[in-house]
């Protein structure tokens, strides 16, 4: 019974079929009919003008984001436990040739005005100091919280104030808007750039970077391909992305997942150490209760000393849920 990560999750039977359905010959790179058609779908979704790039991974998409705000000398200010601070091998500075994290705090994961202005505020307006150049934030926060749209438009005014951008990492953007129950177009708030995130909710091989400021997508065209994420078959991510928006499957799977994870957290109480608001649960254990519950078939990753953390994807299934639920009260 596996809560290691949703990026072990299999592939949605639905993004199978649109692969297939995608597998004749057509344009090669971003050329074809599906890769086209999807600046009017996220147009649709968002509510705004939107343009659309396929990438591979994740990581590529945080980082070419952010690559088109933030100038090798600048910096972006994002949370300590930020996924490209934690997470992603240095590639953020890869890509934004060597442009710098600065490091806010908050609890939850989650970075607010004041957090940031502690970070900015003591930079001198100089060339001797690293200047900042965008803002980004995780939507669902690497604690698996959710920015309420109220704490968006926040940062979106003091980005504005201080003449910044606004990156949102949106790996797990699905259970979020699952959670706030809000149009999509609320829950990304006014960010200039979304990584729109697939492969951890049902897809296979597609990340979705979402510009609502057509420059920028004009910049990320060049910089994809020198990255070397321009596919030459791209209509197969294309298809997934498809697949995925038709119908909101994307939602209908955030949804899923976060109603798995709101089932192990009945039995948590005191145990959980961030309140359930998408799919993941950080729950208080001590090592020998970690290994008992391993025992029973549970797994799961270690989260420090004293506690561990159980993720939950969109097919996970409701015995195991309930399993590891019961498992955790007996502890």
């Amino acid at each position: 019974m596996k809560f290691l990560s949703d990026n072990a999750a299999s592939v949605h039977p639905e993004v199978w079929d649109a692969m297939r359905a995608a597998d004749a010959p057509d344009s090669p790179y971003d050329g074809d009919g599906l890769s086209a058609s999807l600046d009017e779908k996220m147009s649709s979704l968002f509510g705004r003008e939107s343009k659309c790039l396929w990438v591979a991974t994740g990581t590529a998409a945080n980082c070419l984001a952010l690559a088109t705000m933030v100038q090798p000398h600048g910096a972006v200010v994002c949370h300590r436990e930020a996924h490209i601070e934690m997470d992603e091998g240095g590639a953020p500075g890869f890509y934004l040739h060597g442009a710098k994290l600065l490091l806010a705090e908050g609890e939850g994961a989650k970075i607010d005005r004041g957090s940031v202005l502690d970070v900015i505020d003591p930079i001198r307006d100089d060339v001797h100091q690293v200047q900042p150049h965008a803002i980004s934030i995780t939507q669902a926060s690497e604690y698996g919280r959710s920015y309420r749209p109220e704490e968006v438009a926040g940062l979106r005014a003091l980005a504005d104030e201080r003449g910044l951008g606004l990156h949102m990492d949106g790996a797990r953007f699905a259970n979020a808007a699952a959670f706030l129950d809000l149009p999509a177009g609320e829950v990304a708030g006014q960010v200039d750039a979304l990584s729109f995130g697939f492969v951890k909710n049902g897809g296979m091989s597609a990340e979705a970077i979402v510009f609502f400021d057509p420059a920028l997508a004009d910049v990320a065209l060049y910089r994809r391909k020198r990255a070397g994420h321009l596919q030459s078959k791209g209509r197969y991510l294309a298809a997934q992305i498809h697949a995925m928006l038709d119908g909101d499957l994307w939602l209908s799977n955030g949804r899923a997942a976060n109603a798995a994870a709101a089932e192990i957290a009945t039995a948590c109480g005191e145990r959980l150490m961030h309140p359930v608001e998408a799919n993941e649960l950080f729950v208080r254990c001590t090592a020998a209760e970690r290994e008992a519950l391993r025992a029973k078939g549970f797994e799961f990753y270690d989260w420090g000393a004293d506690a561990a953390r159980f993720v939950t994807a969109w097919n996970t299934r409701e015995e195991d849920a309930r399993a590891l639920a019961k498992a955790i009260a007996d502890l």
